[in-house]
C-alpha cells in the first residue's frame, strides 16, 4: 500500500521558458504541487490508520525540518493535534559519538543516537500518551540537563523527524501499528533537451546543503565540498537501504530552485581557489547554473520549503 507523491523532471528548456514567460505562476505551480503532495501524505496517513508517531527520513537537505512543520499545520486542518521531535536530540555528548576508522566523529553513525531512551520514549508516548524528551545543544555539543515533557491527548500525533528515522533499530521492540513511516529527499533532476543531466538529485542536494551551511553553520563552500563524500557514505549505509520501509514517499524537489539558487551559487563557488581539489566541482556547477535564468529571492512564499537553505 506504498504510495508516492513525485513531481516530473524537468528540462532547462521548460525551467527558462516558465521563468521568462510568467515566473509568479511557475513558483506557484511548484509550491502547490509539493502542498499537495504533503496534503496527500496527511489524508493518507489519517486513512490508513490509527497512528501516534509519524517517522520522517530522508538525506542531507531533504527539507525534512519545514515537512515536519507542513505536516502539523495539515493534521492541525483536520481537526487532530500535532508536534515535532527531531531525532538530533538524541544525540550522545560529543564526547561520546563513535569515531570512524579515520579516527573522526561519525554523527552519521545511527549509534551516535541514545537508542536506549528512543525507545523508553518512544514506548511511553505510545503506552502513557507522555514522555520526557532531551535537547540537544549543539553549540556545547552536549545534551541539556533539563528535558521537556511532551504530552499526547486522544488522537494527538507526533512528528519525529531525523536521518535514521526508519533504521529498523529505532523501532526495534515497539509496537508499529502506531508508527507511520515517511520517506522525503530529492528525486528529481534537471536535464537538456536530449535527456542528459544538468543538475543531478545529489547536486540539488550538494547546492542546497551548500548555501544553508554557509548562512546557518558558518561553513566555507570548501568545508561542504570536503564533508559531502562522508555525508554520502553515511547514506548509503544508514539510510537508503531502509527507504523501502517507507508507507509513503515525498519528492522535495521544486522545479524553480536551481534558478533561485543560481545567483548565490555562483557567488559562493567563486570562493573556491583554483589550487583547490575542489575547483573542477565548483566551475562545472557554475556553468551549469551559468544556463538559467535567475529568479530573485524576493519571489519566493514565505513559507517555501527552500526557505531552509536560503
Amino acid at each position: 500500500d506504498k504510495k508516492v507523491a513525485k513531481m516530473a523532471h524537468r528540462t532547462l528548456n521548460d525551467i527558462n521558458k516558465n521563468v521568462a514567460s510568467d515566473v509568479e505562476s511557475f513558483i506557484e505551480s511548484a509550491e502547490e504541487g509539493f502542498d499537495s503532495s504533503v496534503s496527500s501524505l496527511v489524508g493518507n496517513f489519517i486513512s490508513d490508520c490509527d497512528c501516534d508517531i509519524v517517522l520522517l527520513a530522508g538525506p542531507s537537505s531533504s527539507g525534512k525540518t519545514t515537512t515536519a512543520g507542513k505536516i502539523v499545520e495539515k493534521i492541525r486542518q483536520s481537526g487532530r493535534n500535532a508536534y515535532t521531535l527531531s531525532l538530533d536530540d538524541y544525540y550522545h555528548n560529543a564526547a561520546d559519538i563513535p569515531l570512524t576508522a579515520k579516527g573522526v566523529k561519525d554523527f552519521e553513525n545511527v549509534n551516535a543516537l541514545d537508542i536506549d531512551l528512543i525507545h523508553k520514549n518512544f514506548s511511553d508516548l505510545i503506552e502513557k500518551r507522555e514522555a520526557l524528551v532531551p535537547e540537544f545543544d549543539f553549540m556545547s555539543g552536549t545534551r541539556k540537563k533539563e528535558m521537556r515533557t511532551v504530552e499526547l491527548k486522544k488522537d494527538d500525533v507526533i512528528i519525529v523527524e531525523g536521518l535514521h528515522a526508519l533504521n529498523p533499530v529505532i523501532t526495534q521492540g515497539l509496537d508499529e501499528s502506531h508508527i507511520y513511516k515517511v520517506y522525503i529527499s530529492v528525486s528529481s533532476r534537471v536535464t537538456d533537451d536530449e535527456g542528459r543531466v544538468i543538475f543531478s538529485k545529489r547536486n540539488l542536494r550538494l547546492v542546497r546543503r551548500m548555501i544553508r551551511d554557509y548562512h546557518y553553520r558558518n561553513t566555507p563552500v570548501e568545508k561542504t565540498f570536503s564533508q559531502w563524500p562522508e555525508v554520502l557514505k553515511g547514506e548509503g549505509k544508514y539510510i537508503f537501504p531502509y527507504e523501502k520501509n517507507a508507507r509513503y514517499r515525498i519528492d522535495s524537489f521544486h522545479p524553480y530552485e536551481s534558478c533561485i539558487f543560481r545567483n548565490e551559487a555562483v557567488e559562493l563557488l567563486d570562493t573556491v581557489e583554483k589550487d583547490s581539489r575542489f575547483y573542477p566541482l565548483a566551475e562545472q556547477l557554475k556553468e551549469d547554473f551559468s544556463k538559467l535564468r535567475p529568479i530573485d529571492i524576493s519571489k519566493m512564499p514565505n513559507d517555501s520549503l527552500l526557505r531552509e537553505f536560503i
